[in-house]
């Protein structure tokens, strides 16, 4: 008898290169075949040598045969890491106690203890710290980690009327016990003097065997009164034990580009009389000075009238400059230090017995950041990174205009009409948004080494990151209709260029217009205005994007192909953002996103398509990341943000002024309302397990393929009880938003996943009869279909249908659809224009392009390459 099918999955570093340490270890996930893998502890992984390496494994997704769809891998920490790794099948689990590395982890009633190896971090279960302490062998380098904010009530800075907080914790769970990964979460408030509590967080610690490093993952969700609260600092806190003597006490500072500051308390460098060079060379490499009787020009004795520095700051106010200064105590002026552009985030405190260091990934792109070492001479120093720098203005999040009368709803579709803003009073609020950021903690046995400590910064600034192969993704067939790139024609070569030509033109965006800051940093913009040269930032509808028309997935699908580093930073930014930002997350409007606007949560038109799932998946799946997760397993209950507002409320003729919607059946689109719920049941379903969302999901699917028309009928009441779709149109209605939210991703996916009687062939007719023949839609629908705008976009529904059916007509009349053009765009996108003062601010570059048309076109000609490739002349 034939055993199991071998599996064996090659990855790679994304920037091509191993690392020369991995700190933390690493995480990631990789797809399974359905039916092969039940248990994914089975599971392990060998370097390019074969040589086992320390690794666990754990289930991400299953498929519904109960099997393993995806698995998430971690490797232990090691200043080792070689250039490629394998993920094979395991003849039995690998033997916890054979691993050189291994994490414990040991819950009490007070508290959680964990260990991995070299570092040791205790945990309460309530009060205001995070962590207690942090030690590397056995010595204690930190404690009392703590969350610290301050508000105000007004946008004017107002430091005596600042209210001081801490973050209280509320809950402590282990998530994840080892042996090679751990992950402890928090969950908790801020409280402050008065015992307000708001900003509710969850926190998440991962470990890494043999680490002595650890991550620290906060969410924020911002549920403050937009109107009278504003926030005017949000950090982290430590407590830095300091044994040495001041002249050993060492201060490093991350600047720009890998540089590194360094000073001491009390310096000993520069004076008028020199110590010796035995002496200055061991301060300044952070180890202890030679004692003071060797020190030359009596500088021992003369040492205390060189004064100390015991605070420093470093504030990062704008994504392109940075300051550092310092001074001799709180009732003294600062004396600057440097400045310089971009920090990368990092802060050291310590002595040659031990130390502290602290990093924030996406430093100064997050801008306004800063960190803080205060009363460095004394038992205890303190560090604190600034997630909002107290020196910044206070964060005002109140709506950018004041509704300008928009009174009703005829006033407010007007405005519409102009601004393509969908204003609407006290829809434009941010209560309920969040924000995530990610914190490496490094305890350090002695001050470190220039190399070390350089190699911890680059770590905190740019990851590596390991991931299945292109070759290996397309194998498995993950996400929907996708191939390798490959230019082994004139025609094809000229797409994959443009391919290349829109995705660098948008890199390239991010850092010329300066898309960055604390909440907008991961975002990019909608539409240009060619007559001011600039993004149309400040025109209602047209600003920020929203994942407007499936951005994430042209990112993530063109990652998955090309294995671009730089294209996965960029979706991984824009997953984070699309993920917190621009969908709520508490509150009644808690699933749904806004629609692009001036500001992220400005738009009145609520709906669930910002947060789909479909968006999500690809950064969960390739990267294990828990944050992501919640944000899946949350959409299950999307529908229930129906029963708090009619998404349809200004979008019915018939029906004007809308009436009070039903609570009990509310209208649905689809493609852009149902295939976002049905994105959220798939995603918990296959995450969790849980049937009622796997009933759901099918059930709706069943409703669909019984329709006469499935998904011609375009829109339906969905039964919030029952879970079922009713009602649907009685006739035809095409819209052309349906198919571009992810519909077309998830049916590919569906269809394949789950054989639910008629919706294979509901999808299968949509997609034949959009951009067919009026003829062939007269003949089958008794009527030409109207709406179904855009052909290029939409050429992948042509070709999908062309594909299944072997129809070569069909696939060529795709191709047509797809060279006739998108939106706005030209096929043949040309050079691209370079712009330069005194015409703008400073140089630009231009492309004949929107974000609707960048998303859609790139996801049309990566599917139409897959599908019908063959067809292309």
């Amino acid at each position: 008898m034939a055993g199991p099918e071998p599996i064996d999955i090659p990855l790679r570093w994304i920037d091509d290169a191993a690392p020369p340490r991995l700190p933390l270890g690493a995480t990631f996930g990789v797809p399974l075949p359905r039916g092969e893998v039940t248990d994914p502890g089975t599971l392990s992984v060998v370097a390019d040598d074969g040589t086992a390496v320390a690794s666990q494994t754990w289930p991400l997704a299953t498929w519904p045969d109960g099997s393993a769809k995806w698995a998430g891998v971690a490797l232990a920490a090691t200043d080792r890491p070689v250039e490629a790794y394998r993920v094979l099948r395991a003849e039995s689990a690998p033997d916890a106690a054979a691993l050189s590395a291994r994490i414990d982890v040991t819950e009490s009633d007070d508290a959680v203890a964990v260990s991995t190896g070299p570092l040791s971090v205790e945990i309460p279960r309530s009060g205001d710290r995070l962590v207690s302490s942090v030690a590397v062998g056995g010595t204690v380098v930190a404690v009392d980690g703590r969350l610290v904010s301050s508000r105000q009530d007004r946008p004017e800075p107002d430091h005596a009327g600042r209210s001081p907080a801490v973050g209280v914790v509320e809950s402590v769970a282990v998530e994840q016990s080892g042996p090679v990964r751990a992950v402890v979460r928090i969950e908790g408030a801020h409280r402050d003097e008065t015992g307000r509590t708001w900003l509710p967080f969850t926190v998440r610690l991962v470990f890494a065997a043999g680490a002595r490093t650890f991550r620290l993952v906060h969410t924020f969700v911002w549920d403050g009164d937009p109107e009278r609260d504003f926030l005017t600092s949000l950090g982290l806190r430590f407590r830095v034990p300091l044994r040495a003597a001041s002249v050993d006490r060492h201060i490093r500072f991350a600047g720009a580009d890998g540089g590194v500051m360094r000073e001491a308390v009390r310096g000993v460098t520069g004076l008028r009389r020199d110590p010796g060079s035995a002496v200055r060379e061991a301060q300044l490499e952070g180890r202890a000075t030679p004692p003071a009787e060797t020190w030359e020009s009596g500088v021992a004795d003369l040492l205390r009238w060189v004064p100390q520095w015991p605070d420093y700051t470093l504030r990062q106010l704008s994504p392109n400059a940075f300051s550092i200064a310092k001074r001799t105590a709180p009732n003294r002026s600062w004396v600057h230090v440097a400045h310089g552009t971009r920090s990368d985030g990092y802060v050291y405190l310590g002595d040659p017995a031990g130390g502290l260091g602290v990093g924030l990934s996406g430093f100064w792109q997050s801008a306004p950041t800063g960190l803080d070492i205060r009363d460095a001479h004394r038992h205890e120093g303190e560090l604190t990174v600034w997630l909002w720098a107290p020196d910044a203005p206070p964060m005002d999040v109140r709506f950018y205009h004041d509704g300008l009368g928009e009174d009703t709803y005829v006033e407010q579709l007007e405005a519409l009409e102009i601004t393509y803003e969908d204003y609407e009073d006290d829809l434009g609020s941010a209560t309920g948004v969040a924000r995530t950021h990610e914190i490496e903690i490094t305890g350090y046995a002695a001050t470190p080494g220039l190399d070390e400590l350089a190699s911890d910064i680059a770590h905190v600034a740019r990851g590596p990151r390991l991931c299945a192969t292109p070759d290996a993704l397309h194998t498995a067939g993950v996400f929907g209709d996708w191939d390798l790139v490959a230019r082994d024609s004139a025609p094809r070569a000229a797409l994959e260029e443009r391919l290349d030509q829109i995705v660098d033109f948008y890199l390239g965006q991010v850092e010329q217009r300066g898309w960055y800051g604390f909440w907008d940093y991961g975002d990019v913009m909608h539409t240009y205005d060619d007559d001011r040269h600039v993004w149309r930032y400040d025109i209602g509808g047209y600003a920020w994007d929203n994942s407007e028309l499936a951005t994430d997935l042209w990112l993530w699908t063109t990652f998955l192909r090309t294995g671009r580093a730089d294209v996965f930073r960029m979706a991984e930014a824009m997953a984070r953002h699309t993920g917190d930002v621009d969908a709520y997350h508490s509150g009644p409007l808690a699933g749904f996103g806004s629609r692009h606007n001036v500001q992220h949560w400005g738009c009145g038109c609520k709906q669930p398509r910002i947060g789909s799932a479909t968006f999500r998946r690809p950064h969960y799946y390739l990267t294990a990341d828990e944050h992501s997760r919640d944000l899946l397993v949350a959409q299950r209950d999307t529908d229930q943000a129906y029963r708090g507002i009619d998404p349809w409320r200004k979008a019915r003729p018939d029906e004007f002024p809308p009436p009070a919607p039903r609570l009990d059946r509310i209208m649905v689109g689809l493609g852009t309302e149902w295939g976002t719920l049905a994105a959220g049941w798939l995603a918990d379903w296959e995450i969790t397990g849980n049937e009622h969302s796997r009933d759901r999901l099918l059930n709706t699917m069943a409703d669909i393929g019984s329709w006469p028309r499935g998904f011609l009928h375009g829109h339906a009441r969905y039964d919030l009880e029952r879970g079922r779709l009713v009602e649907p149109y009685d006739g035809v209605d095409v819209s052309h938003l349906n198919a571009i939210f992810g519909l077309v991703e998830l049916c590919a996916e569906l269809v394949e996943l789950v054989d639910v009687p008629g919706f294979r062939d509901a999808w299968l007719d949509y997609c034949r009869l959009y951009i067919s023949t009026p003829e062939r839609q007269r003949a089958e629908l008794g009527q030409e279909i109207r709406g179904n705008l855009f052909p290029q976009w939409h050429s992948r529904l042509t070709a999908y249908a062309a594909a299944h059916d072997g129809d070569h007509e069909a696939a060529d009349r795709a191709w047509a659809a797809f060279f006739a053009g998108g939106e706005v765009t030209p096929v043949d996108l040309g050079p691209g224009r370079r712009v330069t003062p005194p015409e703008v601010l400073a140089p630009v570059d231009e492309l004949p392009i929107s974000t609707n048309d960048a998303a859609q076109s790139s996801l049309a000609t990566i599917q139409n390459l897959a599908l019908i490739g063959d067809r292309l002349r």
